[in-house]
């Protein structure tokens, strides 16, 4: 499928479930965002390198450190994202992309689009999430 053609392209639930051309999507889609996220974090880490450390008042030398606390916190969430990214990218590639973890049932395209390193259906999703506050109030 060419790239123009990929573009236009919306997976429709009347396809058979991650046909050659829904797993192409995904893959394509899953990419686009772990580069994306490579790009922001190379300006993020070229920020760093740039700024100033030599900042005579104090408050905002704290305001800085303060800053970059929160951009370094933010980059390490998306480095475990794009761990989940490349984890989707070779379940598409095992065949397993699109079917739930607990359940073996397809996810479903709008989740998938929502959230496509979705590993678990939405039913088995709120199950775990009920389960899990089930535990945290014990």
């Amino acid at each position: 499928m060419s790239a123009i053609e990929l573009e236009d392209y919306r997976p429709a639930d009347d396809e058979p479930f991650m046909c050659d051309r829904q797993k192409e999507y995904f893959k394509k889609k899953l990419l686009d965002w772990k580069n994306e996220i490579l790009r922001e974090s190379k300006g993020t880490l070229d920020g760093l390198q740039a700024e100033s450390l030599h900042l005579a008042d104090i408050a905002d030398r704290a305001s800085s450190e303060t800053d970059k606390a929160l951009e370094l916190r933010t980059r390490d969430r998306q480095r475990k994202l794009i761990s989940k990214i490349e984890a989707a990218l070779r379940r598409i590639e095992t065949g397993e992309y699109g079917y739930c973890e607990e359940t073996g049932e397809p996810i479903g395209l709008r989740r998938l689009e929502a959230r496509p390193i979705a590993t678990l259906s939405l039913e088995a999703q709120e199950r775990h999430e009920r389960d899990e506050r089930v535990h945290r109030d014990d």
